[in-house]
């Protein structure tokens, strides 16, 4: 694990190469670092599984969004690296960056959004929100602080160009930059969506998805074949981090739409984003 600090006690960190195979994060650090602003507050980069990126790999042993909260004595290298992230992580707003093999534009994940987490990422040049909730076990967003961004397409330049847009625009939203640099104006109709359920792939020789992620898909309509089987929608859903090889045994996952990040409660109600379940967003349908 790589650390760069500016400053004393960092509570803002950017973390990047959480999984090896997904390079955009750790170039655009690599790049901003190659000549450094003037940070107002202090800040720390972490490039997670330097091994597993050095390698090209997406892991070594186990993949390391899923090793959480880890164990400092296992054989496993990515279950003993968990442990020393999140200690290093400890009390910091985090910008965690990854890439996908499902959708080209960035959007945000986080375990629950309450009041500053939507504040923060209306800042961000983000398409949509997803709330992970319950298929959050094991990752790192399933801890206080944490934003995950899928950055682009894996390996993809525009990814790699998008990480870099990200990270300053994160910096900017938490005052790190330097004060010419404002923070974008915050987006309130940036979309918020939450997962309901995997969407199981059987094995199969070829795999096809027929839909857009985060657009709506009428029950009765094919979103998937495996083999030329046709997967049929039962109900209405937002497909999510859906591909047809992005996953080994699930095409992604079935999502509803609750709402903006408009629709989240004031933060004077003083509850952290921790503390806030989804139920706080107030308006919200269901699959919609």
């Amino acid at each position: 694990m790589r650390i760069r600090e500016f400053g004393d006690d960092p509570q803002v960190a950017v973390v990047a190469a959480v999984h090896g195979d997904e390079p955009c994060g750790p170039r655009a650090v690599d790049e901003l670092l190659s000549d450094p602003p003037a940070f107002r507050r202090p800040v720390k980069f972490v490039v997670a599984n330097e091994r597993a990126l050095d390698r090209d790999v997406r892991y070594l042993d186990d993949d390391l969004n899923r090793a959480f909260p880890g164990d400092t004595n296992a054989q496993s290298h990515e279950r003993r690296l968990a442990p020393r992230l999140l200690a290093e992580l400890e009390g910091c707003t985090t910008l965690a960056l990854h890439s996908t093999q499902s959708y080209a534009d960035p959007f945000a994940l986080v375990d629950t959004i309450g009041p500053e987490t939507a504040a923060l990422c209306s800042h961000l040049p983000v398409d949509a929100v997803v709330e992970t909730a319950a298929y959050a076990g094991g990752r790192l967003i399933d801890y206080p602080g944490i934003v995950e961004v899928e950055c682009g397409l894996q390996w993809s330049e525009t990814a790699a160009a998008n990480a870099r847009r990200l990270i300053e625009a994160f910096l900017a939203a938490t005052d790190v930059l330097p004060e010419e640099t404002a923070p974008a104006a915050p987006d309130p109709d940036v979309p918020i969506f939450r997962l309901t359920g995997q969407v199981p792939k059987a094995p199969a020789d070829e795999h096809e998805v027929f839909v857009e992620n985060f657009e709506r898909v009428s029950a009765g309509v094919p979103f998937a074949a495996a083999d030329g089987d046709d997967r049929v929608a039962e109900e209405p859903f937002y497909p999510i981090l859906m591909s047809a090889e992005g996953y080994e045994d699930v095409f992604g996952y079935a999502g509803e739409r609750v709402g903006r990040l408009a629709d989240v409660d004031d933060p004077t109600d003083g509850h952290s984003s921790r503390e806030t379940s989804s139920t706080s967003v107030r308006s919200r349908s269901s699959i919609q």
